[in-house]
C-alpha cells in the first residue's frame, strides 16, 4: 500500500514557476513507476509526465516538453515536478500517481494504482 500527498501548488504569474512535491509513504516506493496528472474544471484528466521505479526513464506530454521536469528522490521517498515558463493554460488541480514498475512508462491514468488528493496550480496572465 502507498500512500501519496501533493504539496508546492499555488497562484504564480505566467512566466514564473514552481515546484510540486508529492511524499508517499510505504516501503515499497522505490519499486514504484511515478507520474503527475492534470484536471482543469471540466475537462478529463491529463497525463503530464512520469519517471520509472529506477529514475532513468522520463516521458513528457508535448504541451509541457523542455519546461516541465520530473525527478525523484528514493531516500526521501519524494518524487517532484519543477514548472517553469509556466502559462494560464497549466492551471489546473495536479495529481501524483504511481503504479508497481512493469518495465514501461505509461500515460494512461487507468494504469495508476494509487493517487493524491491533488494540489491547486493557478497561473495568472
Amino acid at each position: 500500500q502507498v500512500q501519496l500527498e501533493e504539496s508546492g501548488g499555488g497562484l504564480v504569474q505566467a512566466g514564473g514557476s514552481l515546484r510540486l512535491s508529492c511524499a508517499a509513504s510505504g516501503r515499497t516506493f522505490s519499486a514504484y513507476d511515478m507520474g503527475w496528472f492534470r484536471q482543469a474544471p471540466g475537462k478529463e484528466r491529463d497525463f503530464v509526465a512520469a519517471i520509472s521505479w529506477s529514475g532513468r526513464s522520463t516521458s513528457y506530454a508535448d504541451s509541457v516538453k523542455g519546461r516541465f521536469t520530473i525527478s525523484r528522490d528514493k531516500a526521501k521517498n519524494a518524487v517532484y515536478l519543477q514548472m517553469n515558463t509556466l502559462k494560464p493554460e497549466d492551471t489546473a488541480v495536479y495529481f501524483c500517481a504511481g503504479r508497481e514498475g512493469v518495465g514501461y512508462l505509461t500515460r494512461s491514468a487507468a494504469e495508476y494504482r494509487y493517487w493524491g488528493q491533488g494540489t491547486q496550480v493557478t497561473v495568472s496572465s
